[in-house]
């Protein structure tokens, strides 16, 4: 039995604040988004230490530090206005007589505390 992927209000390069866990108050913007796993990955945070093999003469090799995956209940978009908030959605546009047919209809994301477009 497979799990559905989980539906993300969130998307990549968004601005974010983490809201729980070890890096609870960094910001950052999301560079990737892992649905199976309900996961985001932050900028500069969740850090970890990763062995990097050399490929060529030219390349280090070592220890470095690459971000690491965190749950997506732990982020909180940031609005411009307000800080972290939660996302809502706005329709706007006009219908045809109830058909699908000639609508126009635009879906925004909006802040759920001031209502300013994110």
């Amino acid at each position: 039995m497979v799990k559905a992927a989980h539906k993300f209000k969130l998307k990549k390069e968004d601005s974010v604040e983490i809201i729980a866990g070890k890096d609870k108050g960094k910001k950052g913007r999301i560079l990737k988004i892992l649905r199976d796993k309900d996961r985001v990955v932050v900028e500069g945070a969740n850090l970890v230490k990763k062995a990097k093999k050399r490929k060529n003469q030219q390349d280090r090799g070592g220890i470095i530090e690459v971000p690491a995956a965190i749950h997506s209940s732990n982020v909180a978009i940031i609005c411009k206005k307000c800080g972290p908030t939660r996302i809502g959605y706005k329709l706007s546009g006009t219908t045809a007589s109830g058909g699908s047919a000639g609508s126009t209809k635009n879906k925004s994301r909006i802040c759920r505390k001031c209502g300013e477009a994110l």
